[in-house]
């Protein structure tokens, strides 16, 4: 495809960066957005595998200590979340049990929590409320040291930074640059891949066998390094 039919498609706007990037070579430009294309399907696979894992620990956990239904039990009169505070988390789970009707199952209610869902469930509010056991999900977490405490607020923090770039890839943005500048680098990907097998390992899960066959993400990133 010519540069000006893939621009058209695309929009200026759009491949402004790229080509800035690539100092103004069109044929560089569009490898640069396959490219990034790659590393974002990539990515995702990735963080979806991250997500699903996260979320069935959460569940698991709860399941064990507040029971097969703790999560539409939450919401309801005595609920763990049924106060003022948590007006945000009832509205989502109130809302998604509204959807199902009928054809509730705790199953079903649990798959239509989004990322930022089980996330929150680590904000001071919300973990207090559930009972404050939900870091033993991370057996293998490092031990807390006056450097640095690994608590409820550090997991809070790092699982902003995954629903930050899930967020960046779903929106369709770029995430083969350095932050706010038209430099190709893939940093803020490797970190943030980095990161997602680091919070595999503390849950002792063998990131390498879960993803095999689907991560290559080190590859495309010297491929896009290397351009």
């Amino acid at each position: 495809m010519r540069y000006s039919d893939f621009e058209n498609v695309m929009s200026s706007p759009r491949m402004n960066r790229y080509r800035n990037a690539c100092a103004g070579q069109s044929k560089k430009s569009m490898t640069l957005y396959r490219q990034n294309l790659r590393l974002s399907q990539e990515m995702f696979t990735v963080i979806s595998c991250f997500e699903i894992a996260l979320r069935n620990a959460v569940d698991r956990h709860y399941t064990i200590n507040l029971g097969f239904d703790w999560l539409r039990d939450s919401v309801t009169s005595g609920g763990k979340f049924n106060n003022a505070r948590f007006r945000i988390t009832i509205g989502i789970i109130k809302g998604a049990l509204q959807e199902l009707h009928a054809y509730y199952t705790h199953p079903k209610l649990v798959a239509k929590m989004d990322f930022g869902f089980w996330r929150y469930l680590f904000a001071p509010n919300q973990y207090r409320a559930l009972g404050q056991t939900l870091l033993q999900i991370f057996p293998a977490k490092p031990i807390s040291t006056s450097a640095v405490q690994y608590n409820a607020a550090y997991v809070f923090s790092e699982l902003k930074k995954i629903n930050n770039i899930r967020n960046r890839i779903a929106h369709h943005e770029p995430i083969c640059f350095q932050p706010a500048n038209p430099i190709i680098d893939t940093t803020y990907a490797r970190q943030h891949y980095n990161l997602i097998l680091q919070l595999f390992q503390w849950m002792n899960i063998n990131e390498a066998a879960l993803l095999y066959g689907l991560d290559h993400i080190n590859a495309i990133c010297n491929d896009i390094d290397n351009l």
